[in-house]
């Protein structure tokens, strides 16, 4: 068994990375100002309830068990290998999902930042950038972890900075001119409560990732106590971060119909609101932070979806390549490579075929937002079982809870229920939600076809979970 040396901000840092606070502000408002107009900050609030009730089952479960898998070990070890494996797939698609879309995304950002620092407005396609984008994430994977680790915290350290000065900005200016500070926002009228449900599925894109520390138990010094200690800093510090520079950007474009335009029109909000509150100089650096911010996130997406492949790998299921370990660096290689590969391919053709259309009127944008909502909608279903899994653990005795704490699971996966019904309830055609319900039903169909795979798992989880609990108790004891 490896040395732990993860510390905790390290762990924290991967969270924080794979969320992508400067990215998501950016670029997940935008989206659902159609279906909810000024309420953007209100459906924001919501998400942040919803997603703490669902970030309290897994600070729970962590803190018994640690495993490279995250929702795939928790399930598996609690409602047995065959939904383990169903939520370990769902969170498998989730990452490389990701790892497709914010290569994208960062295509996007970087012609933003060209086209704002040249007269030619000079742009790169989206494809060739989100290639240079995997290149660099991928070699940057198959380095050490705590290297990784660092580089994310320090990107997302500066974007949080700066879009804190910008909060401060437009709140000190009042808002627009038009309409003020205006806190109907989270109160508004004529706005029904099937709208704003149904727009949650996009304030989920926001804290898509809070748990993807988990996925480190395995190399995080004392993980029963490191690991939930990440999962709540994360969700605490990006929930109060997102609502309140959610609420100044809708009331710094206004909260009237031509303020609502610009920004569900405005292609990166934190730099058009830099540039009329603060000076363009600032607009240039909010969009070097969206930049970095959205690299930032490629590189954790990689990273965590190598090591869902690896877990995945070493039960049995996937290449066997995937399952091997780089000797010198700790980390497994051949599936960082591969991931890299598979964004690589995807962005490509995305890129040369001009599909998805999402009618944002741009293509990188188009691209980002498809299969952000495909890997946020399958996550949903990996929270759901890790929900149902605290019920699990607690019968078996594996977690002791109080009555009045299994409220909480028990709101949050109902909060997941109603967010997915919401999500498929007007959905058409080749849209991500159906996409994401496919590669689920694809788990589903491997999980109860593939017995000998199911028993794999169960004898590998087993085996794994106590090596982990044997070493994370021997730690607690000598630190006593």
């Amino acid at each position: 068994m490896a040395k732990r040396k993860l510390r905790l901000w390290e762990a924290l840092a991967l969270s924080l990375g794979l969320m992508g606070p400067t990215l998501a502000m950016a670029g997940n408002g935008q989206g659902i100002i159609g279906t909810v107009g000024k309420a953007v900050p209100l459906v924001f609030l919501l998400g942040f309830i919803g997603v703490a009730l669902v970030a309290y089952g897994f600070i729970r479960l962590t803190q018994r068990y640690n495993h490279a898998g995250s929702a795939y070990a928790l399930v598996g070890a609690t409602l047995g290998p065959r939904a383990g494996f169903v939520a370990g797939f769902a969170l498998f698609g989730t990452y490389l999902f990701f790892t497709i879309c914010t290569a994208a995304v960062f295509g996007a950002f970087l012609n933003a930042l060209l086209a704002s620092l040249t007269d030619e407005g000079t742009s790169l396609g989206y494809g060739i950038a989100a290639v240079l984008c995997l290149l660099v994430t991928g070699y940057m994977n198959t380095r050490d972890t705590t290297t990784v680790s660092r580089s994310l915290l320090a990107i997302e350290g500066v974007g949080i900075a700066a879009m804190l000065v910008l909060v401060v900005a437009v709140l000190g200016q009042g808002g627009a001119e038009s309409t003020g500070v205006d806190l109907s926002t989270f109160t508004p009228d004529g706005i029904g409560l099937g709208a704003v449900l149904a727009a949650v599925v996009a304030a989920f894109l926001s804290w898509a990732g809070f748990e993807a520390c988990a996925a480190l138990g395995e190399e995080t010094d004392d993980p029963r106590r490191n690991i939930p200690r990440a999962l709540f800093g994360s969700v605490l510090l990006t929930g109060v971060l997102f609502v309140v520079v959610m609420f100044a950007q809708t009331i710094g474009f206004g909260t009237d119909e031509e303020g609502l335009a610009a920004f569900q029109g405005s292609g990166n909000t934190l730099g058009d609101l830099g540039e009329g509150f603060v000076g363009h100089w600032f607009a240039l650096l909010l969009l070097g932070t969206a930049v970095l911010s959205a690299f930032a996130s490629n590189l954790s997406s990689v990273m965590a979806s190598a090591r869902l492949a690896m877990a995945l790998a070493r039960d049995g299921f996937g290449p066997r390549q995937f399952a091997r370990i780089d000797p010198t660096h700790r980390i497994p290689r051949n599936a960082v490579l591969a991931m890299a590969g598979v964004g690589i391919v995807v962005n490509l053709v995305t890129w040369l075929t001009g599909w998805p259309v999402m009618g944002t009127g741009d293509a990188a944008i188009d691209a980002y937002f498809f299969f952000a909502v495909v890997g946020a909608t399958c996550l949903l279903f990996a929270y759901l079982l890790v929900e149902l899994a605290v019920f699990a653990a607690w019968r078996r005795g594996q977690v002791t809870l109080n009555p009045a704490e299994l409220v909480l699971p028990a709101l949050g996966g109902l909060f997941i229920v109603v967010v997915i019904v919401y999500s498929v309830k007007d959905a058409s055609g080749l849209s991500p939600a159906f996409v994401a319900i496919g590669w689920v039903v694809l788990g589903l169909l491997v999980a109860a076809f593939a017995g000998g795979l199911a028993q794999r798992i169960g004898a590998s989880l087993t085996r794994e979970l106590e090596d982990v609990d044997r070493d994370a108790t021997f730690a607690d004891t000598e630190a006593r």
